[in-house]
């Protein structure tokens, strides 16, 4: 075969199961617990990037149609809907490490989902970042739409030799149409690196409001951590002198490490419904699940109501990636018809989709118990349950 014919016999296939995979609809699965419906396909994977990202299309310059840059997940993504489009911002990662954010777009939510022609240009700082990541999106008041996400740059205290240790921050950069991106300066905070932090839609006594996650280090939260949340008087100077703790992380629950928030809150007459993730250590390793609680709708900081355990634990094959038994959620889309497209990534892998709606959302939060933080007590919850289901077991 020379390699002209190759050249096309495989451009022509991949291109060919790339657009199959791009235009498979996606398959409902039943629920079980009524509170959210999973979808059988992920609706985001590396083989989605598109092929001119990854190939050289020039037959004279790639005559084998090799894949000239090779990405490795396309995980943990922004959300918002942009006119009738579903959106995420993506993290796309390479097979560098490097990490970037893309937008896809699909007319429906759940399936079709295609990335915009170019990645996001996003501008750096005078303190380049090394990696970027894990951005929520949140359309405010002033009129744009923010981008909030964590920075890591190299540590300039660590030892010699020592090429891993990290510092994190949360960077911010906003735009109106979503392609061109003004970068402002970090958010400055007094409590130690930042991650997972969050810009609420609204202004609060006529300041930017941020959900933090403060934390001694780039992995370990140390004695602080919990979900925080602090105002800052400007957001092209940001900086929060203060935070208090939304939602501490508890010993011996699933969010016992670290926990942090996902996507900025939906509101609902019943108060913010709140999507975070949260993490506990086990024999395997860190296992991250998500949770929800619901805030108050003045006090956006005070938890009104708390759901005990997980919402969406890592299942089956979702359970296997580069960081195993990780599911990790930063955005979430709900819509007009009160439907709530939640987008979560496994195993910083991929992305899935779960969709219920606001009014399963708020039942779920208000009448589901509470985590009591001792076995006797769950067994009295699962009691109290049994005993009120008497009568319709006969």
């Amino acid at each position: 075969m020379t390699p002209e014919n190759l050249f096309h016999q495989r451009f022509t296939r991949i291109k060919n199961e790339h657009e199959d995979l791009i235009l498979r609809p996606n398959e409902e699965i039943f629920s079980t617990n009524g509170v959210f419906n999973k979808y059988k396909y992920p609706v985001l994977t590396r083989e989605h990037i598109p092929l001119h990202w990854r190939f050289d299309l020039n037959p004279k310059t790639n005559p084998y149609f090799m894949e000239r840059i090779g990405f490795n997940a396309t995980f943990n993504s922004g959300a918002m809907k942009w006119g009738d489009k579903y959106l995420l911002a993506v993290r796309v990662e390479g097979n560098d490490r490097k990490s970037f954010f893309a937008i896809a777009e699909s007319p429906n939510g759940i399936d079709n989902f295609r990335f915009w022609d170019r990645p996001i240009t996003l501008p750096e700082t005078e303190n380049p970042d090394t990696n970027v990541y894990d951005m929520r999106l949140t359309k405010h008041d002033d009129g744009f739409i923010y981008g909030v996400f964590c920075t890591e740059r190299k540590d300039p205290k660590a030892p010699d030799g020592d090429t891993s240790s990290a510092v994190a921050a949360a960077g911010i950069a906003r735009t109106k149409d979503l392609v061109k991106w003004e970068r402002l300066p970090d958010l400055i905070s007094t409590t130690g690196q930042q991650r997972n932090v969050v810009l609420f839609p609204h202004l609060i006594d006529g300041k930017y409001a941020f959900y933090t996650r403060p934390q001694d280090g780039f992995i370990d939260t140390g004695k602080g951590g919990g979900i925080g949340f602090g105002l800052s008087e400007s957001i092209t100077n940001a900086e929060v002198k203060e935070e208090v703790i939304v939602d501490a992380k508890t010993y011996h629950t699933i969010y016992e490490v670290k926990n942090g928030l996902g996507p900025a809150p939906i509101r609902t007459n019943k108060g913010w419904l709140q999507l975070a993730h949260g993490v506990r250590n086990t024999a395997a390793g860190l296992r991250y699940t998500l949770y929800v609680f619901m805030t108050d709708l003045e006090k956006p900081w005070l938890v009104t109501h708390k759901p005990n355990g997980h919402f969406i634990a890592p299942l089956g094959s979702e359970r296997v990636g580069d960081v195993s038994n990780v599911v990790f959620s930063n955005g979430w889309i709900a819509d007009d018809n009160g439907k709530v497209f939640i987008y979560y990534a496994s195993s910083d892998t991929r992305m899935h989709i779960a969709v219920s709606t606001i009014d399963k959302l708020v039942d779920y939060c208000i009448n589901s118990p509470q985590d009591k933080l001792r076995s006797a007590a769950s067994v009295q919850t699962i009691n109290q349950l049994i005993d009120s289901n008497q009568p319709f077991l006969k």
